[in-house]
């Protein structure tokens, strides 16, 4: 080496240490890229994208070509530095040592650390260009990187390990699939990103989370007179409404109010011309999660059930609607009487109605009152005086503090929390 200068040897160095970072990098950025984005790239046709997922499909060969060079890139560059140190210092052991532990430095800051660091950092940009270095290196070494292979595949499946147990697409529980869809926050519009995280809620609430409570069901009752029945169609908000005759105990139907509007001016309209409009109910068991239950109103051909328990009393009415304003949000009128704006005031509190649903009230005001137990505001509270309160009374729930302002008839009217 006497004849190659000292200047030489130092970018022979100097190059050899910047190879190592690169292979360092394109180790990193390969194995950090969301295969996810990749494969949706290389679909529309990006040849970047198809490199890299060959090479990722493949991925002791590429990890064998990759490492196969930085080995030999850090040997050399460790060789060189041994050599430098000789001829300026000789063959002093101090020297050697001072030596190693400077090309290990260098190494460690300048071929690993820093260039995995960016690696990781862009990991995605870079991966669909390193596929074009890296495919005419892994068939320039395939055969060397065959060789090698061939003693890691042994020693893989002498401790038990399959050596194509990565093979195929990466497949993914609901459960991952859902914290992949939270951390991805920052990269979709919020109202998409709430839309998702509501879509993997469906599996784990029932229908009696979703659905209008009994009390609250606007009926049509055929019991009373007819200019009453008639004035009811007219000024009702609802599209579809339960008919029955005294209460929901003797439902006979449900009608499709739009299509009497036209008929309501109709002096022979009568209640025989309305029963023929209607439709059969269609009832629901208690306890069916809200996704598949949005999949038999499809397979039905329904937009409204009532769901009964097992004696076959009514306990609620769930349309399609409600099901789909749980992951899209609010968008239909709310009912009469009940308030639709619930918010924080400025001296910190906020006035609910009881019948509200406690997963309205959780969502809206960032509470957490138990959902496993009664459904709204006056189940909740009933549930823990075992008696209607009084107007004034006070109460702490789920650490909240809550305090009745007004009862009407056998639930509470209002409440500030």
């Amino acid at each position: 080496m006497e004849e190659i200068p000292l200047s030489a040897q130092l970018i022979a160095l100097v190059v050899l240490l910047a190879l190592s970072g690169c292979f360092s990098l394109t180790e990193t950025a390969m194995m950090a890229a969301n295969r996810f984005r990749l494969r949706h790239l290389a679909q529309t046709g990006h040849r970047g994208a198809q490199i890299a997922n060959a090479l990722l499909d493949r991925t002791d060969k590429m990890l064998g070509v990759i490492l196969l060079g930085n080995n030999l890139v850090n040997s050399a560059a460790a060789t060189l530095v041994g050599v430098i140190t000789i001829e300026l210092f000789g063959d002093e052991k101090w020297a050697l040592a001072a030596g190693t532990l400077v090309i290990t430095f260098a190494i460690l800051v300048f071929a690993e650390i820093t260039p995995k660091i960016i690696g990781a950092t862009h990991a995605d940009s870079l991966a669909i260009r390193l596929g074009y270095v890296l495919t005419p290196l892994l068939r320039l070494f395939y055969p060397v990187v065959w060789f090698i292979n061939l003693f890691a595949s042994a020693l893989l499946r002498l401790v038990r390990l399959s050596p194509n147990a990565s093979d195929g697409p990466a497949k993914l529980s609901p459960e991952e699939l859902r914290s992949l869809v939270l951390e991805s926050s920052h990269l979709m519009p919020k109202k998409h990103h709430a839309i998702l995280s509501s879509l993997f809620e469906l599996n784990n609430i029932t229908v009696e989370d979703v659905m209008t409570p009994r009390g609250n069901i606007e009926i049509l009752d055929l019991g009373q007179e007819w200019e009453e029945v008639h004035a009811q169609l007219a000024t009702s908000h609802h599209s579809r409404l339960p008919v029955c005759r005294e209460s929901l105990d003797q439902l006979i139907g449900v009608l499709p109010v739009r299509r009497l509007l036209t008929n309501l001016g109709d002096p022979d309209f009568d209640e025989a011309a309305l029963l023929q409009q209607l439709q059969p109910p269609y009832y629901i068991a208690p306890g069916t999660p809200v996704f598949s239950q949005l999949a038999f109103f499809q397979e039905n051909r329904q937009r409204i059930g009532f769901v009964v328990d097992e004696y076959g009393e009514i306990l609620g009415l769930l349309t399609l609607e409600d099901i789909i304003e749980e992951f899209v949000g609010d968008f239909t009128t709310s009912l009469p009487g009940l308030g639709h704006e619930l918010a924080w005031s400025d001296d910190g509190d906020a006035i609910v109605e009881g019948s509200r649903a406690l997963r309205d009230i959780n969502r809206t005001l960032g509470l957490d009152f138990p959902l496993d137990g009664p459904k709204t505001l006056n189940g909740l509270i009933l549930e823990h005086f075992q008696d209607i309160p009084e107007s004034g009374t006070s109460i702490k729930l789920a650490g909240v503090a809550v305090e009745v302002l007004q009862t009407q008839d056998r639930s509470v009217h209002h409440r500030a929390i």
